[in-house]
């Protein structure tokens, strides 16, 4: 979950400055209606052109717009977190940024089994068995580092990325806000009127459960939105130029923001850290794994418990240890859950 430094022409203060050319609309109404408009595909961060850069001087306008896009709540929260709100509001009122439409959630979100079961077809194994032998001198480089298999590494680049082959167009700072804002007061509003109202009354338990269920995503992905910010600052490109899965997770390895500054690994060499190079990614990675527990000769239960910290899925662990055991030595203890 981390990203190439890439310096951009004109960058300031870490961001484009856009939106003067907003400021002779006819109205914000208006204004929130073109930024609704379905936007063409973001290329990925390694390979994304120049901004061209439009300063608006006043960030008053930029928060208006924002509001009627429907992220006025999300932008004071990172304004009170020391975001400036130029910086904040810019983003967020930028045409590029869809409005926010509401976010319907689970109480109990699971992935099931069959969202894996083509990791281990044989056309899929040889793809990761292509990826380790193809890049063995990055994988093995994280395995000494840390300690980690090089397969256990390989495994988890193929399943979330194909070794890189896909690693999103979706605009990271969009998938991140819309989770954050499940706790927003309107939207947990509705969700709780969908799930808890039951010809007209409320199941107060339920509610509950929706409440906290909206609290915990807040938690767990608000964080991650303002991270965004401190990467795409440190890395010199604009809050908007990073891109990566619908969820917000960008690179090979698939990292959200707070893991990019937490495991990202220069692991080429070169100065910075870049989760499109192999390199990178798999030192990473391997670091996450090592950080979270991993230590050669563990048994079977704790590898689980270790992968767990990357994606708390059982479908997911299966699929990372079931295919690390086809990449290559079975020098890990590999018992498959069912289903897949």
């Amino acid at each position: 979950m981390d990203v190439r430094t890439i310096g951009r022409p004109g960058a300031v203060s870490g961001r484009p400055v856009r939106l003067a050319a907003l400021a002779a609309a006819a109205g914000i109404a208006a204004l929130a209606s073109a930024c609704a408009a379905p936007r063409p595909p973001s290329t990925p961060l390694a390979q994304a052109p120049a901004t061209p850069l439009i300063v608006v001087e006043d960030p008053g306008f930029e928060t208006r717009i924002a509001a009627s896009k429907g992220w006025g709540w999300l932008v004071e929260k990172l304004v009170a977190d020391g975001v400036p709100r130029g910086e904040a509001a810019g983003a967020f009122a930028d045409p590029r940024m869809p409005a926010f439409s509401g976010l319907t959630f689970s109480v109990e979100p699971r992935e099931p089994h069959s969202m894996y079961r083509q990791v281990l077809r044989a056309d899929s194994v040889a793809g990761a068995q292509e990826c380790r032998a193809e890049n063995a001198s990055a994988f093995e480089s994280a395995e000494r580092a840390t300690g980690v298999p090089a397969e256990v590494v390989a495994a988890i680049l193929h399943v979330e990325t194909r070794c890189g082959r896909n690693t999103g167009d979706s605009i990271v700072l969009y998938g991140l806000g819309r989770l954050a804002m499940a706790n927003e007061p309107e939207n947990l509003a509705l969700n709780v009127d969908g799930k808890a109202m039951v010809d007209g009354v409320l199941d107060e338990a339920v509610a509950e459960q929706v409440r906290a269920r909206g609290a915990k995503l807040e938690s767990m992905f608000y964080p991650e939105v303002r991270a965004t910010f401190t990467v795409t600052e440190r890395l010199g490109v604009g809050p908007l130029d990073l891109t990566g899965s619908p969820s917000g997770a960008f690179g090979h390895p698939q990292f959200l923001p707070t893991s990019y500054l937490r495991f990202g690994v220069d692991g080429d060499g070169d100065g910075r850290v870049d989760l499109y190079s192999l390199h990178d990614a798999a030192a990473s990675a391997a670091r996450y794994l090592a950080e979270n527990g991993w230590q050669p000769g563990i048994g079977h239960v704790e590898q689980r418990q270790v992968i767990w910290h990357y994606n708390r899925s059982d479908a997911y662990i299966d699929a990372v240890l079931g295919l690390s055991e086809r990449i290559g030595p079975a020098e890990i203890e590999t018992a498959i859950g069912g289903g897949l």
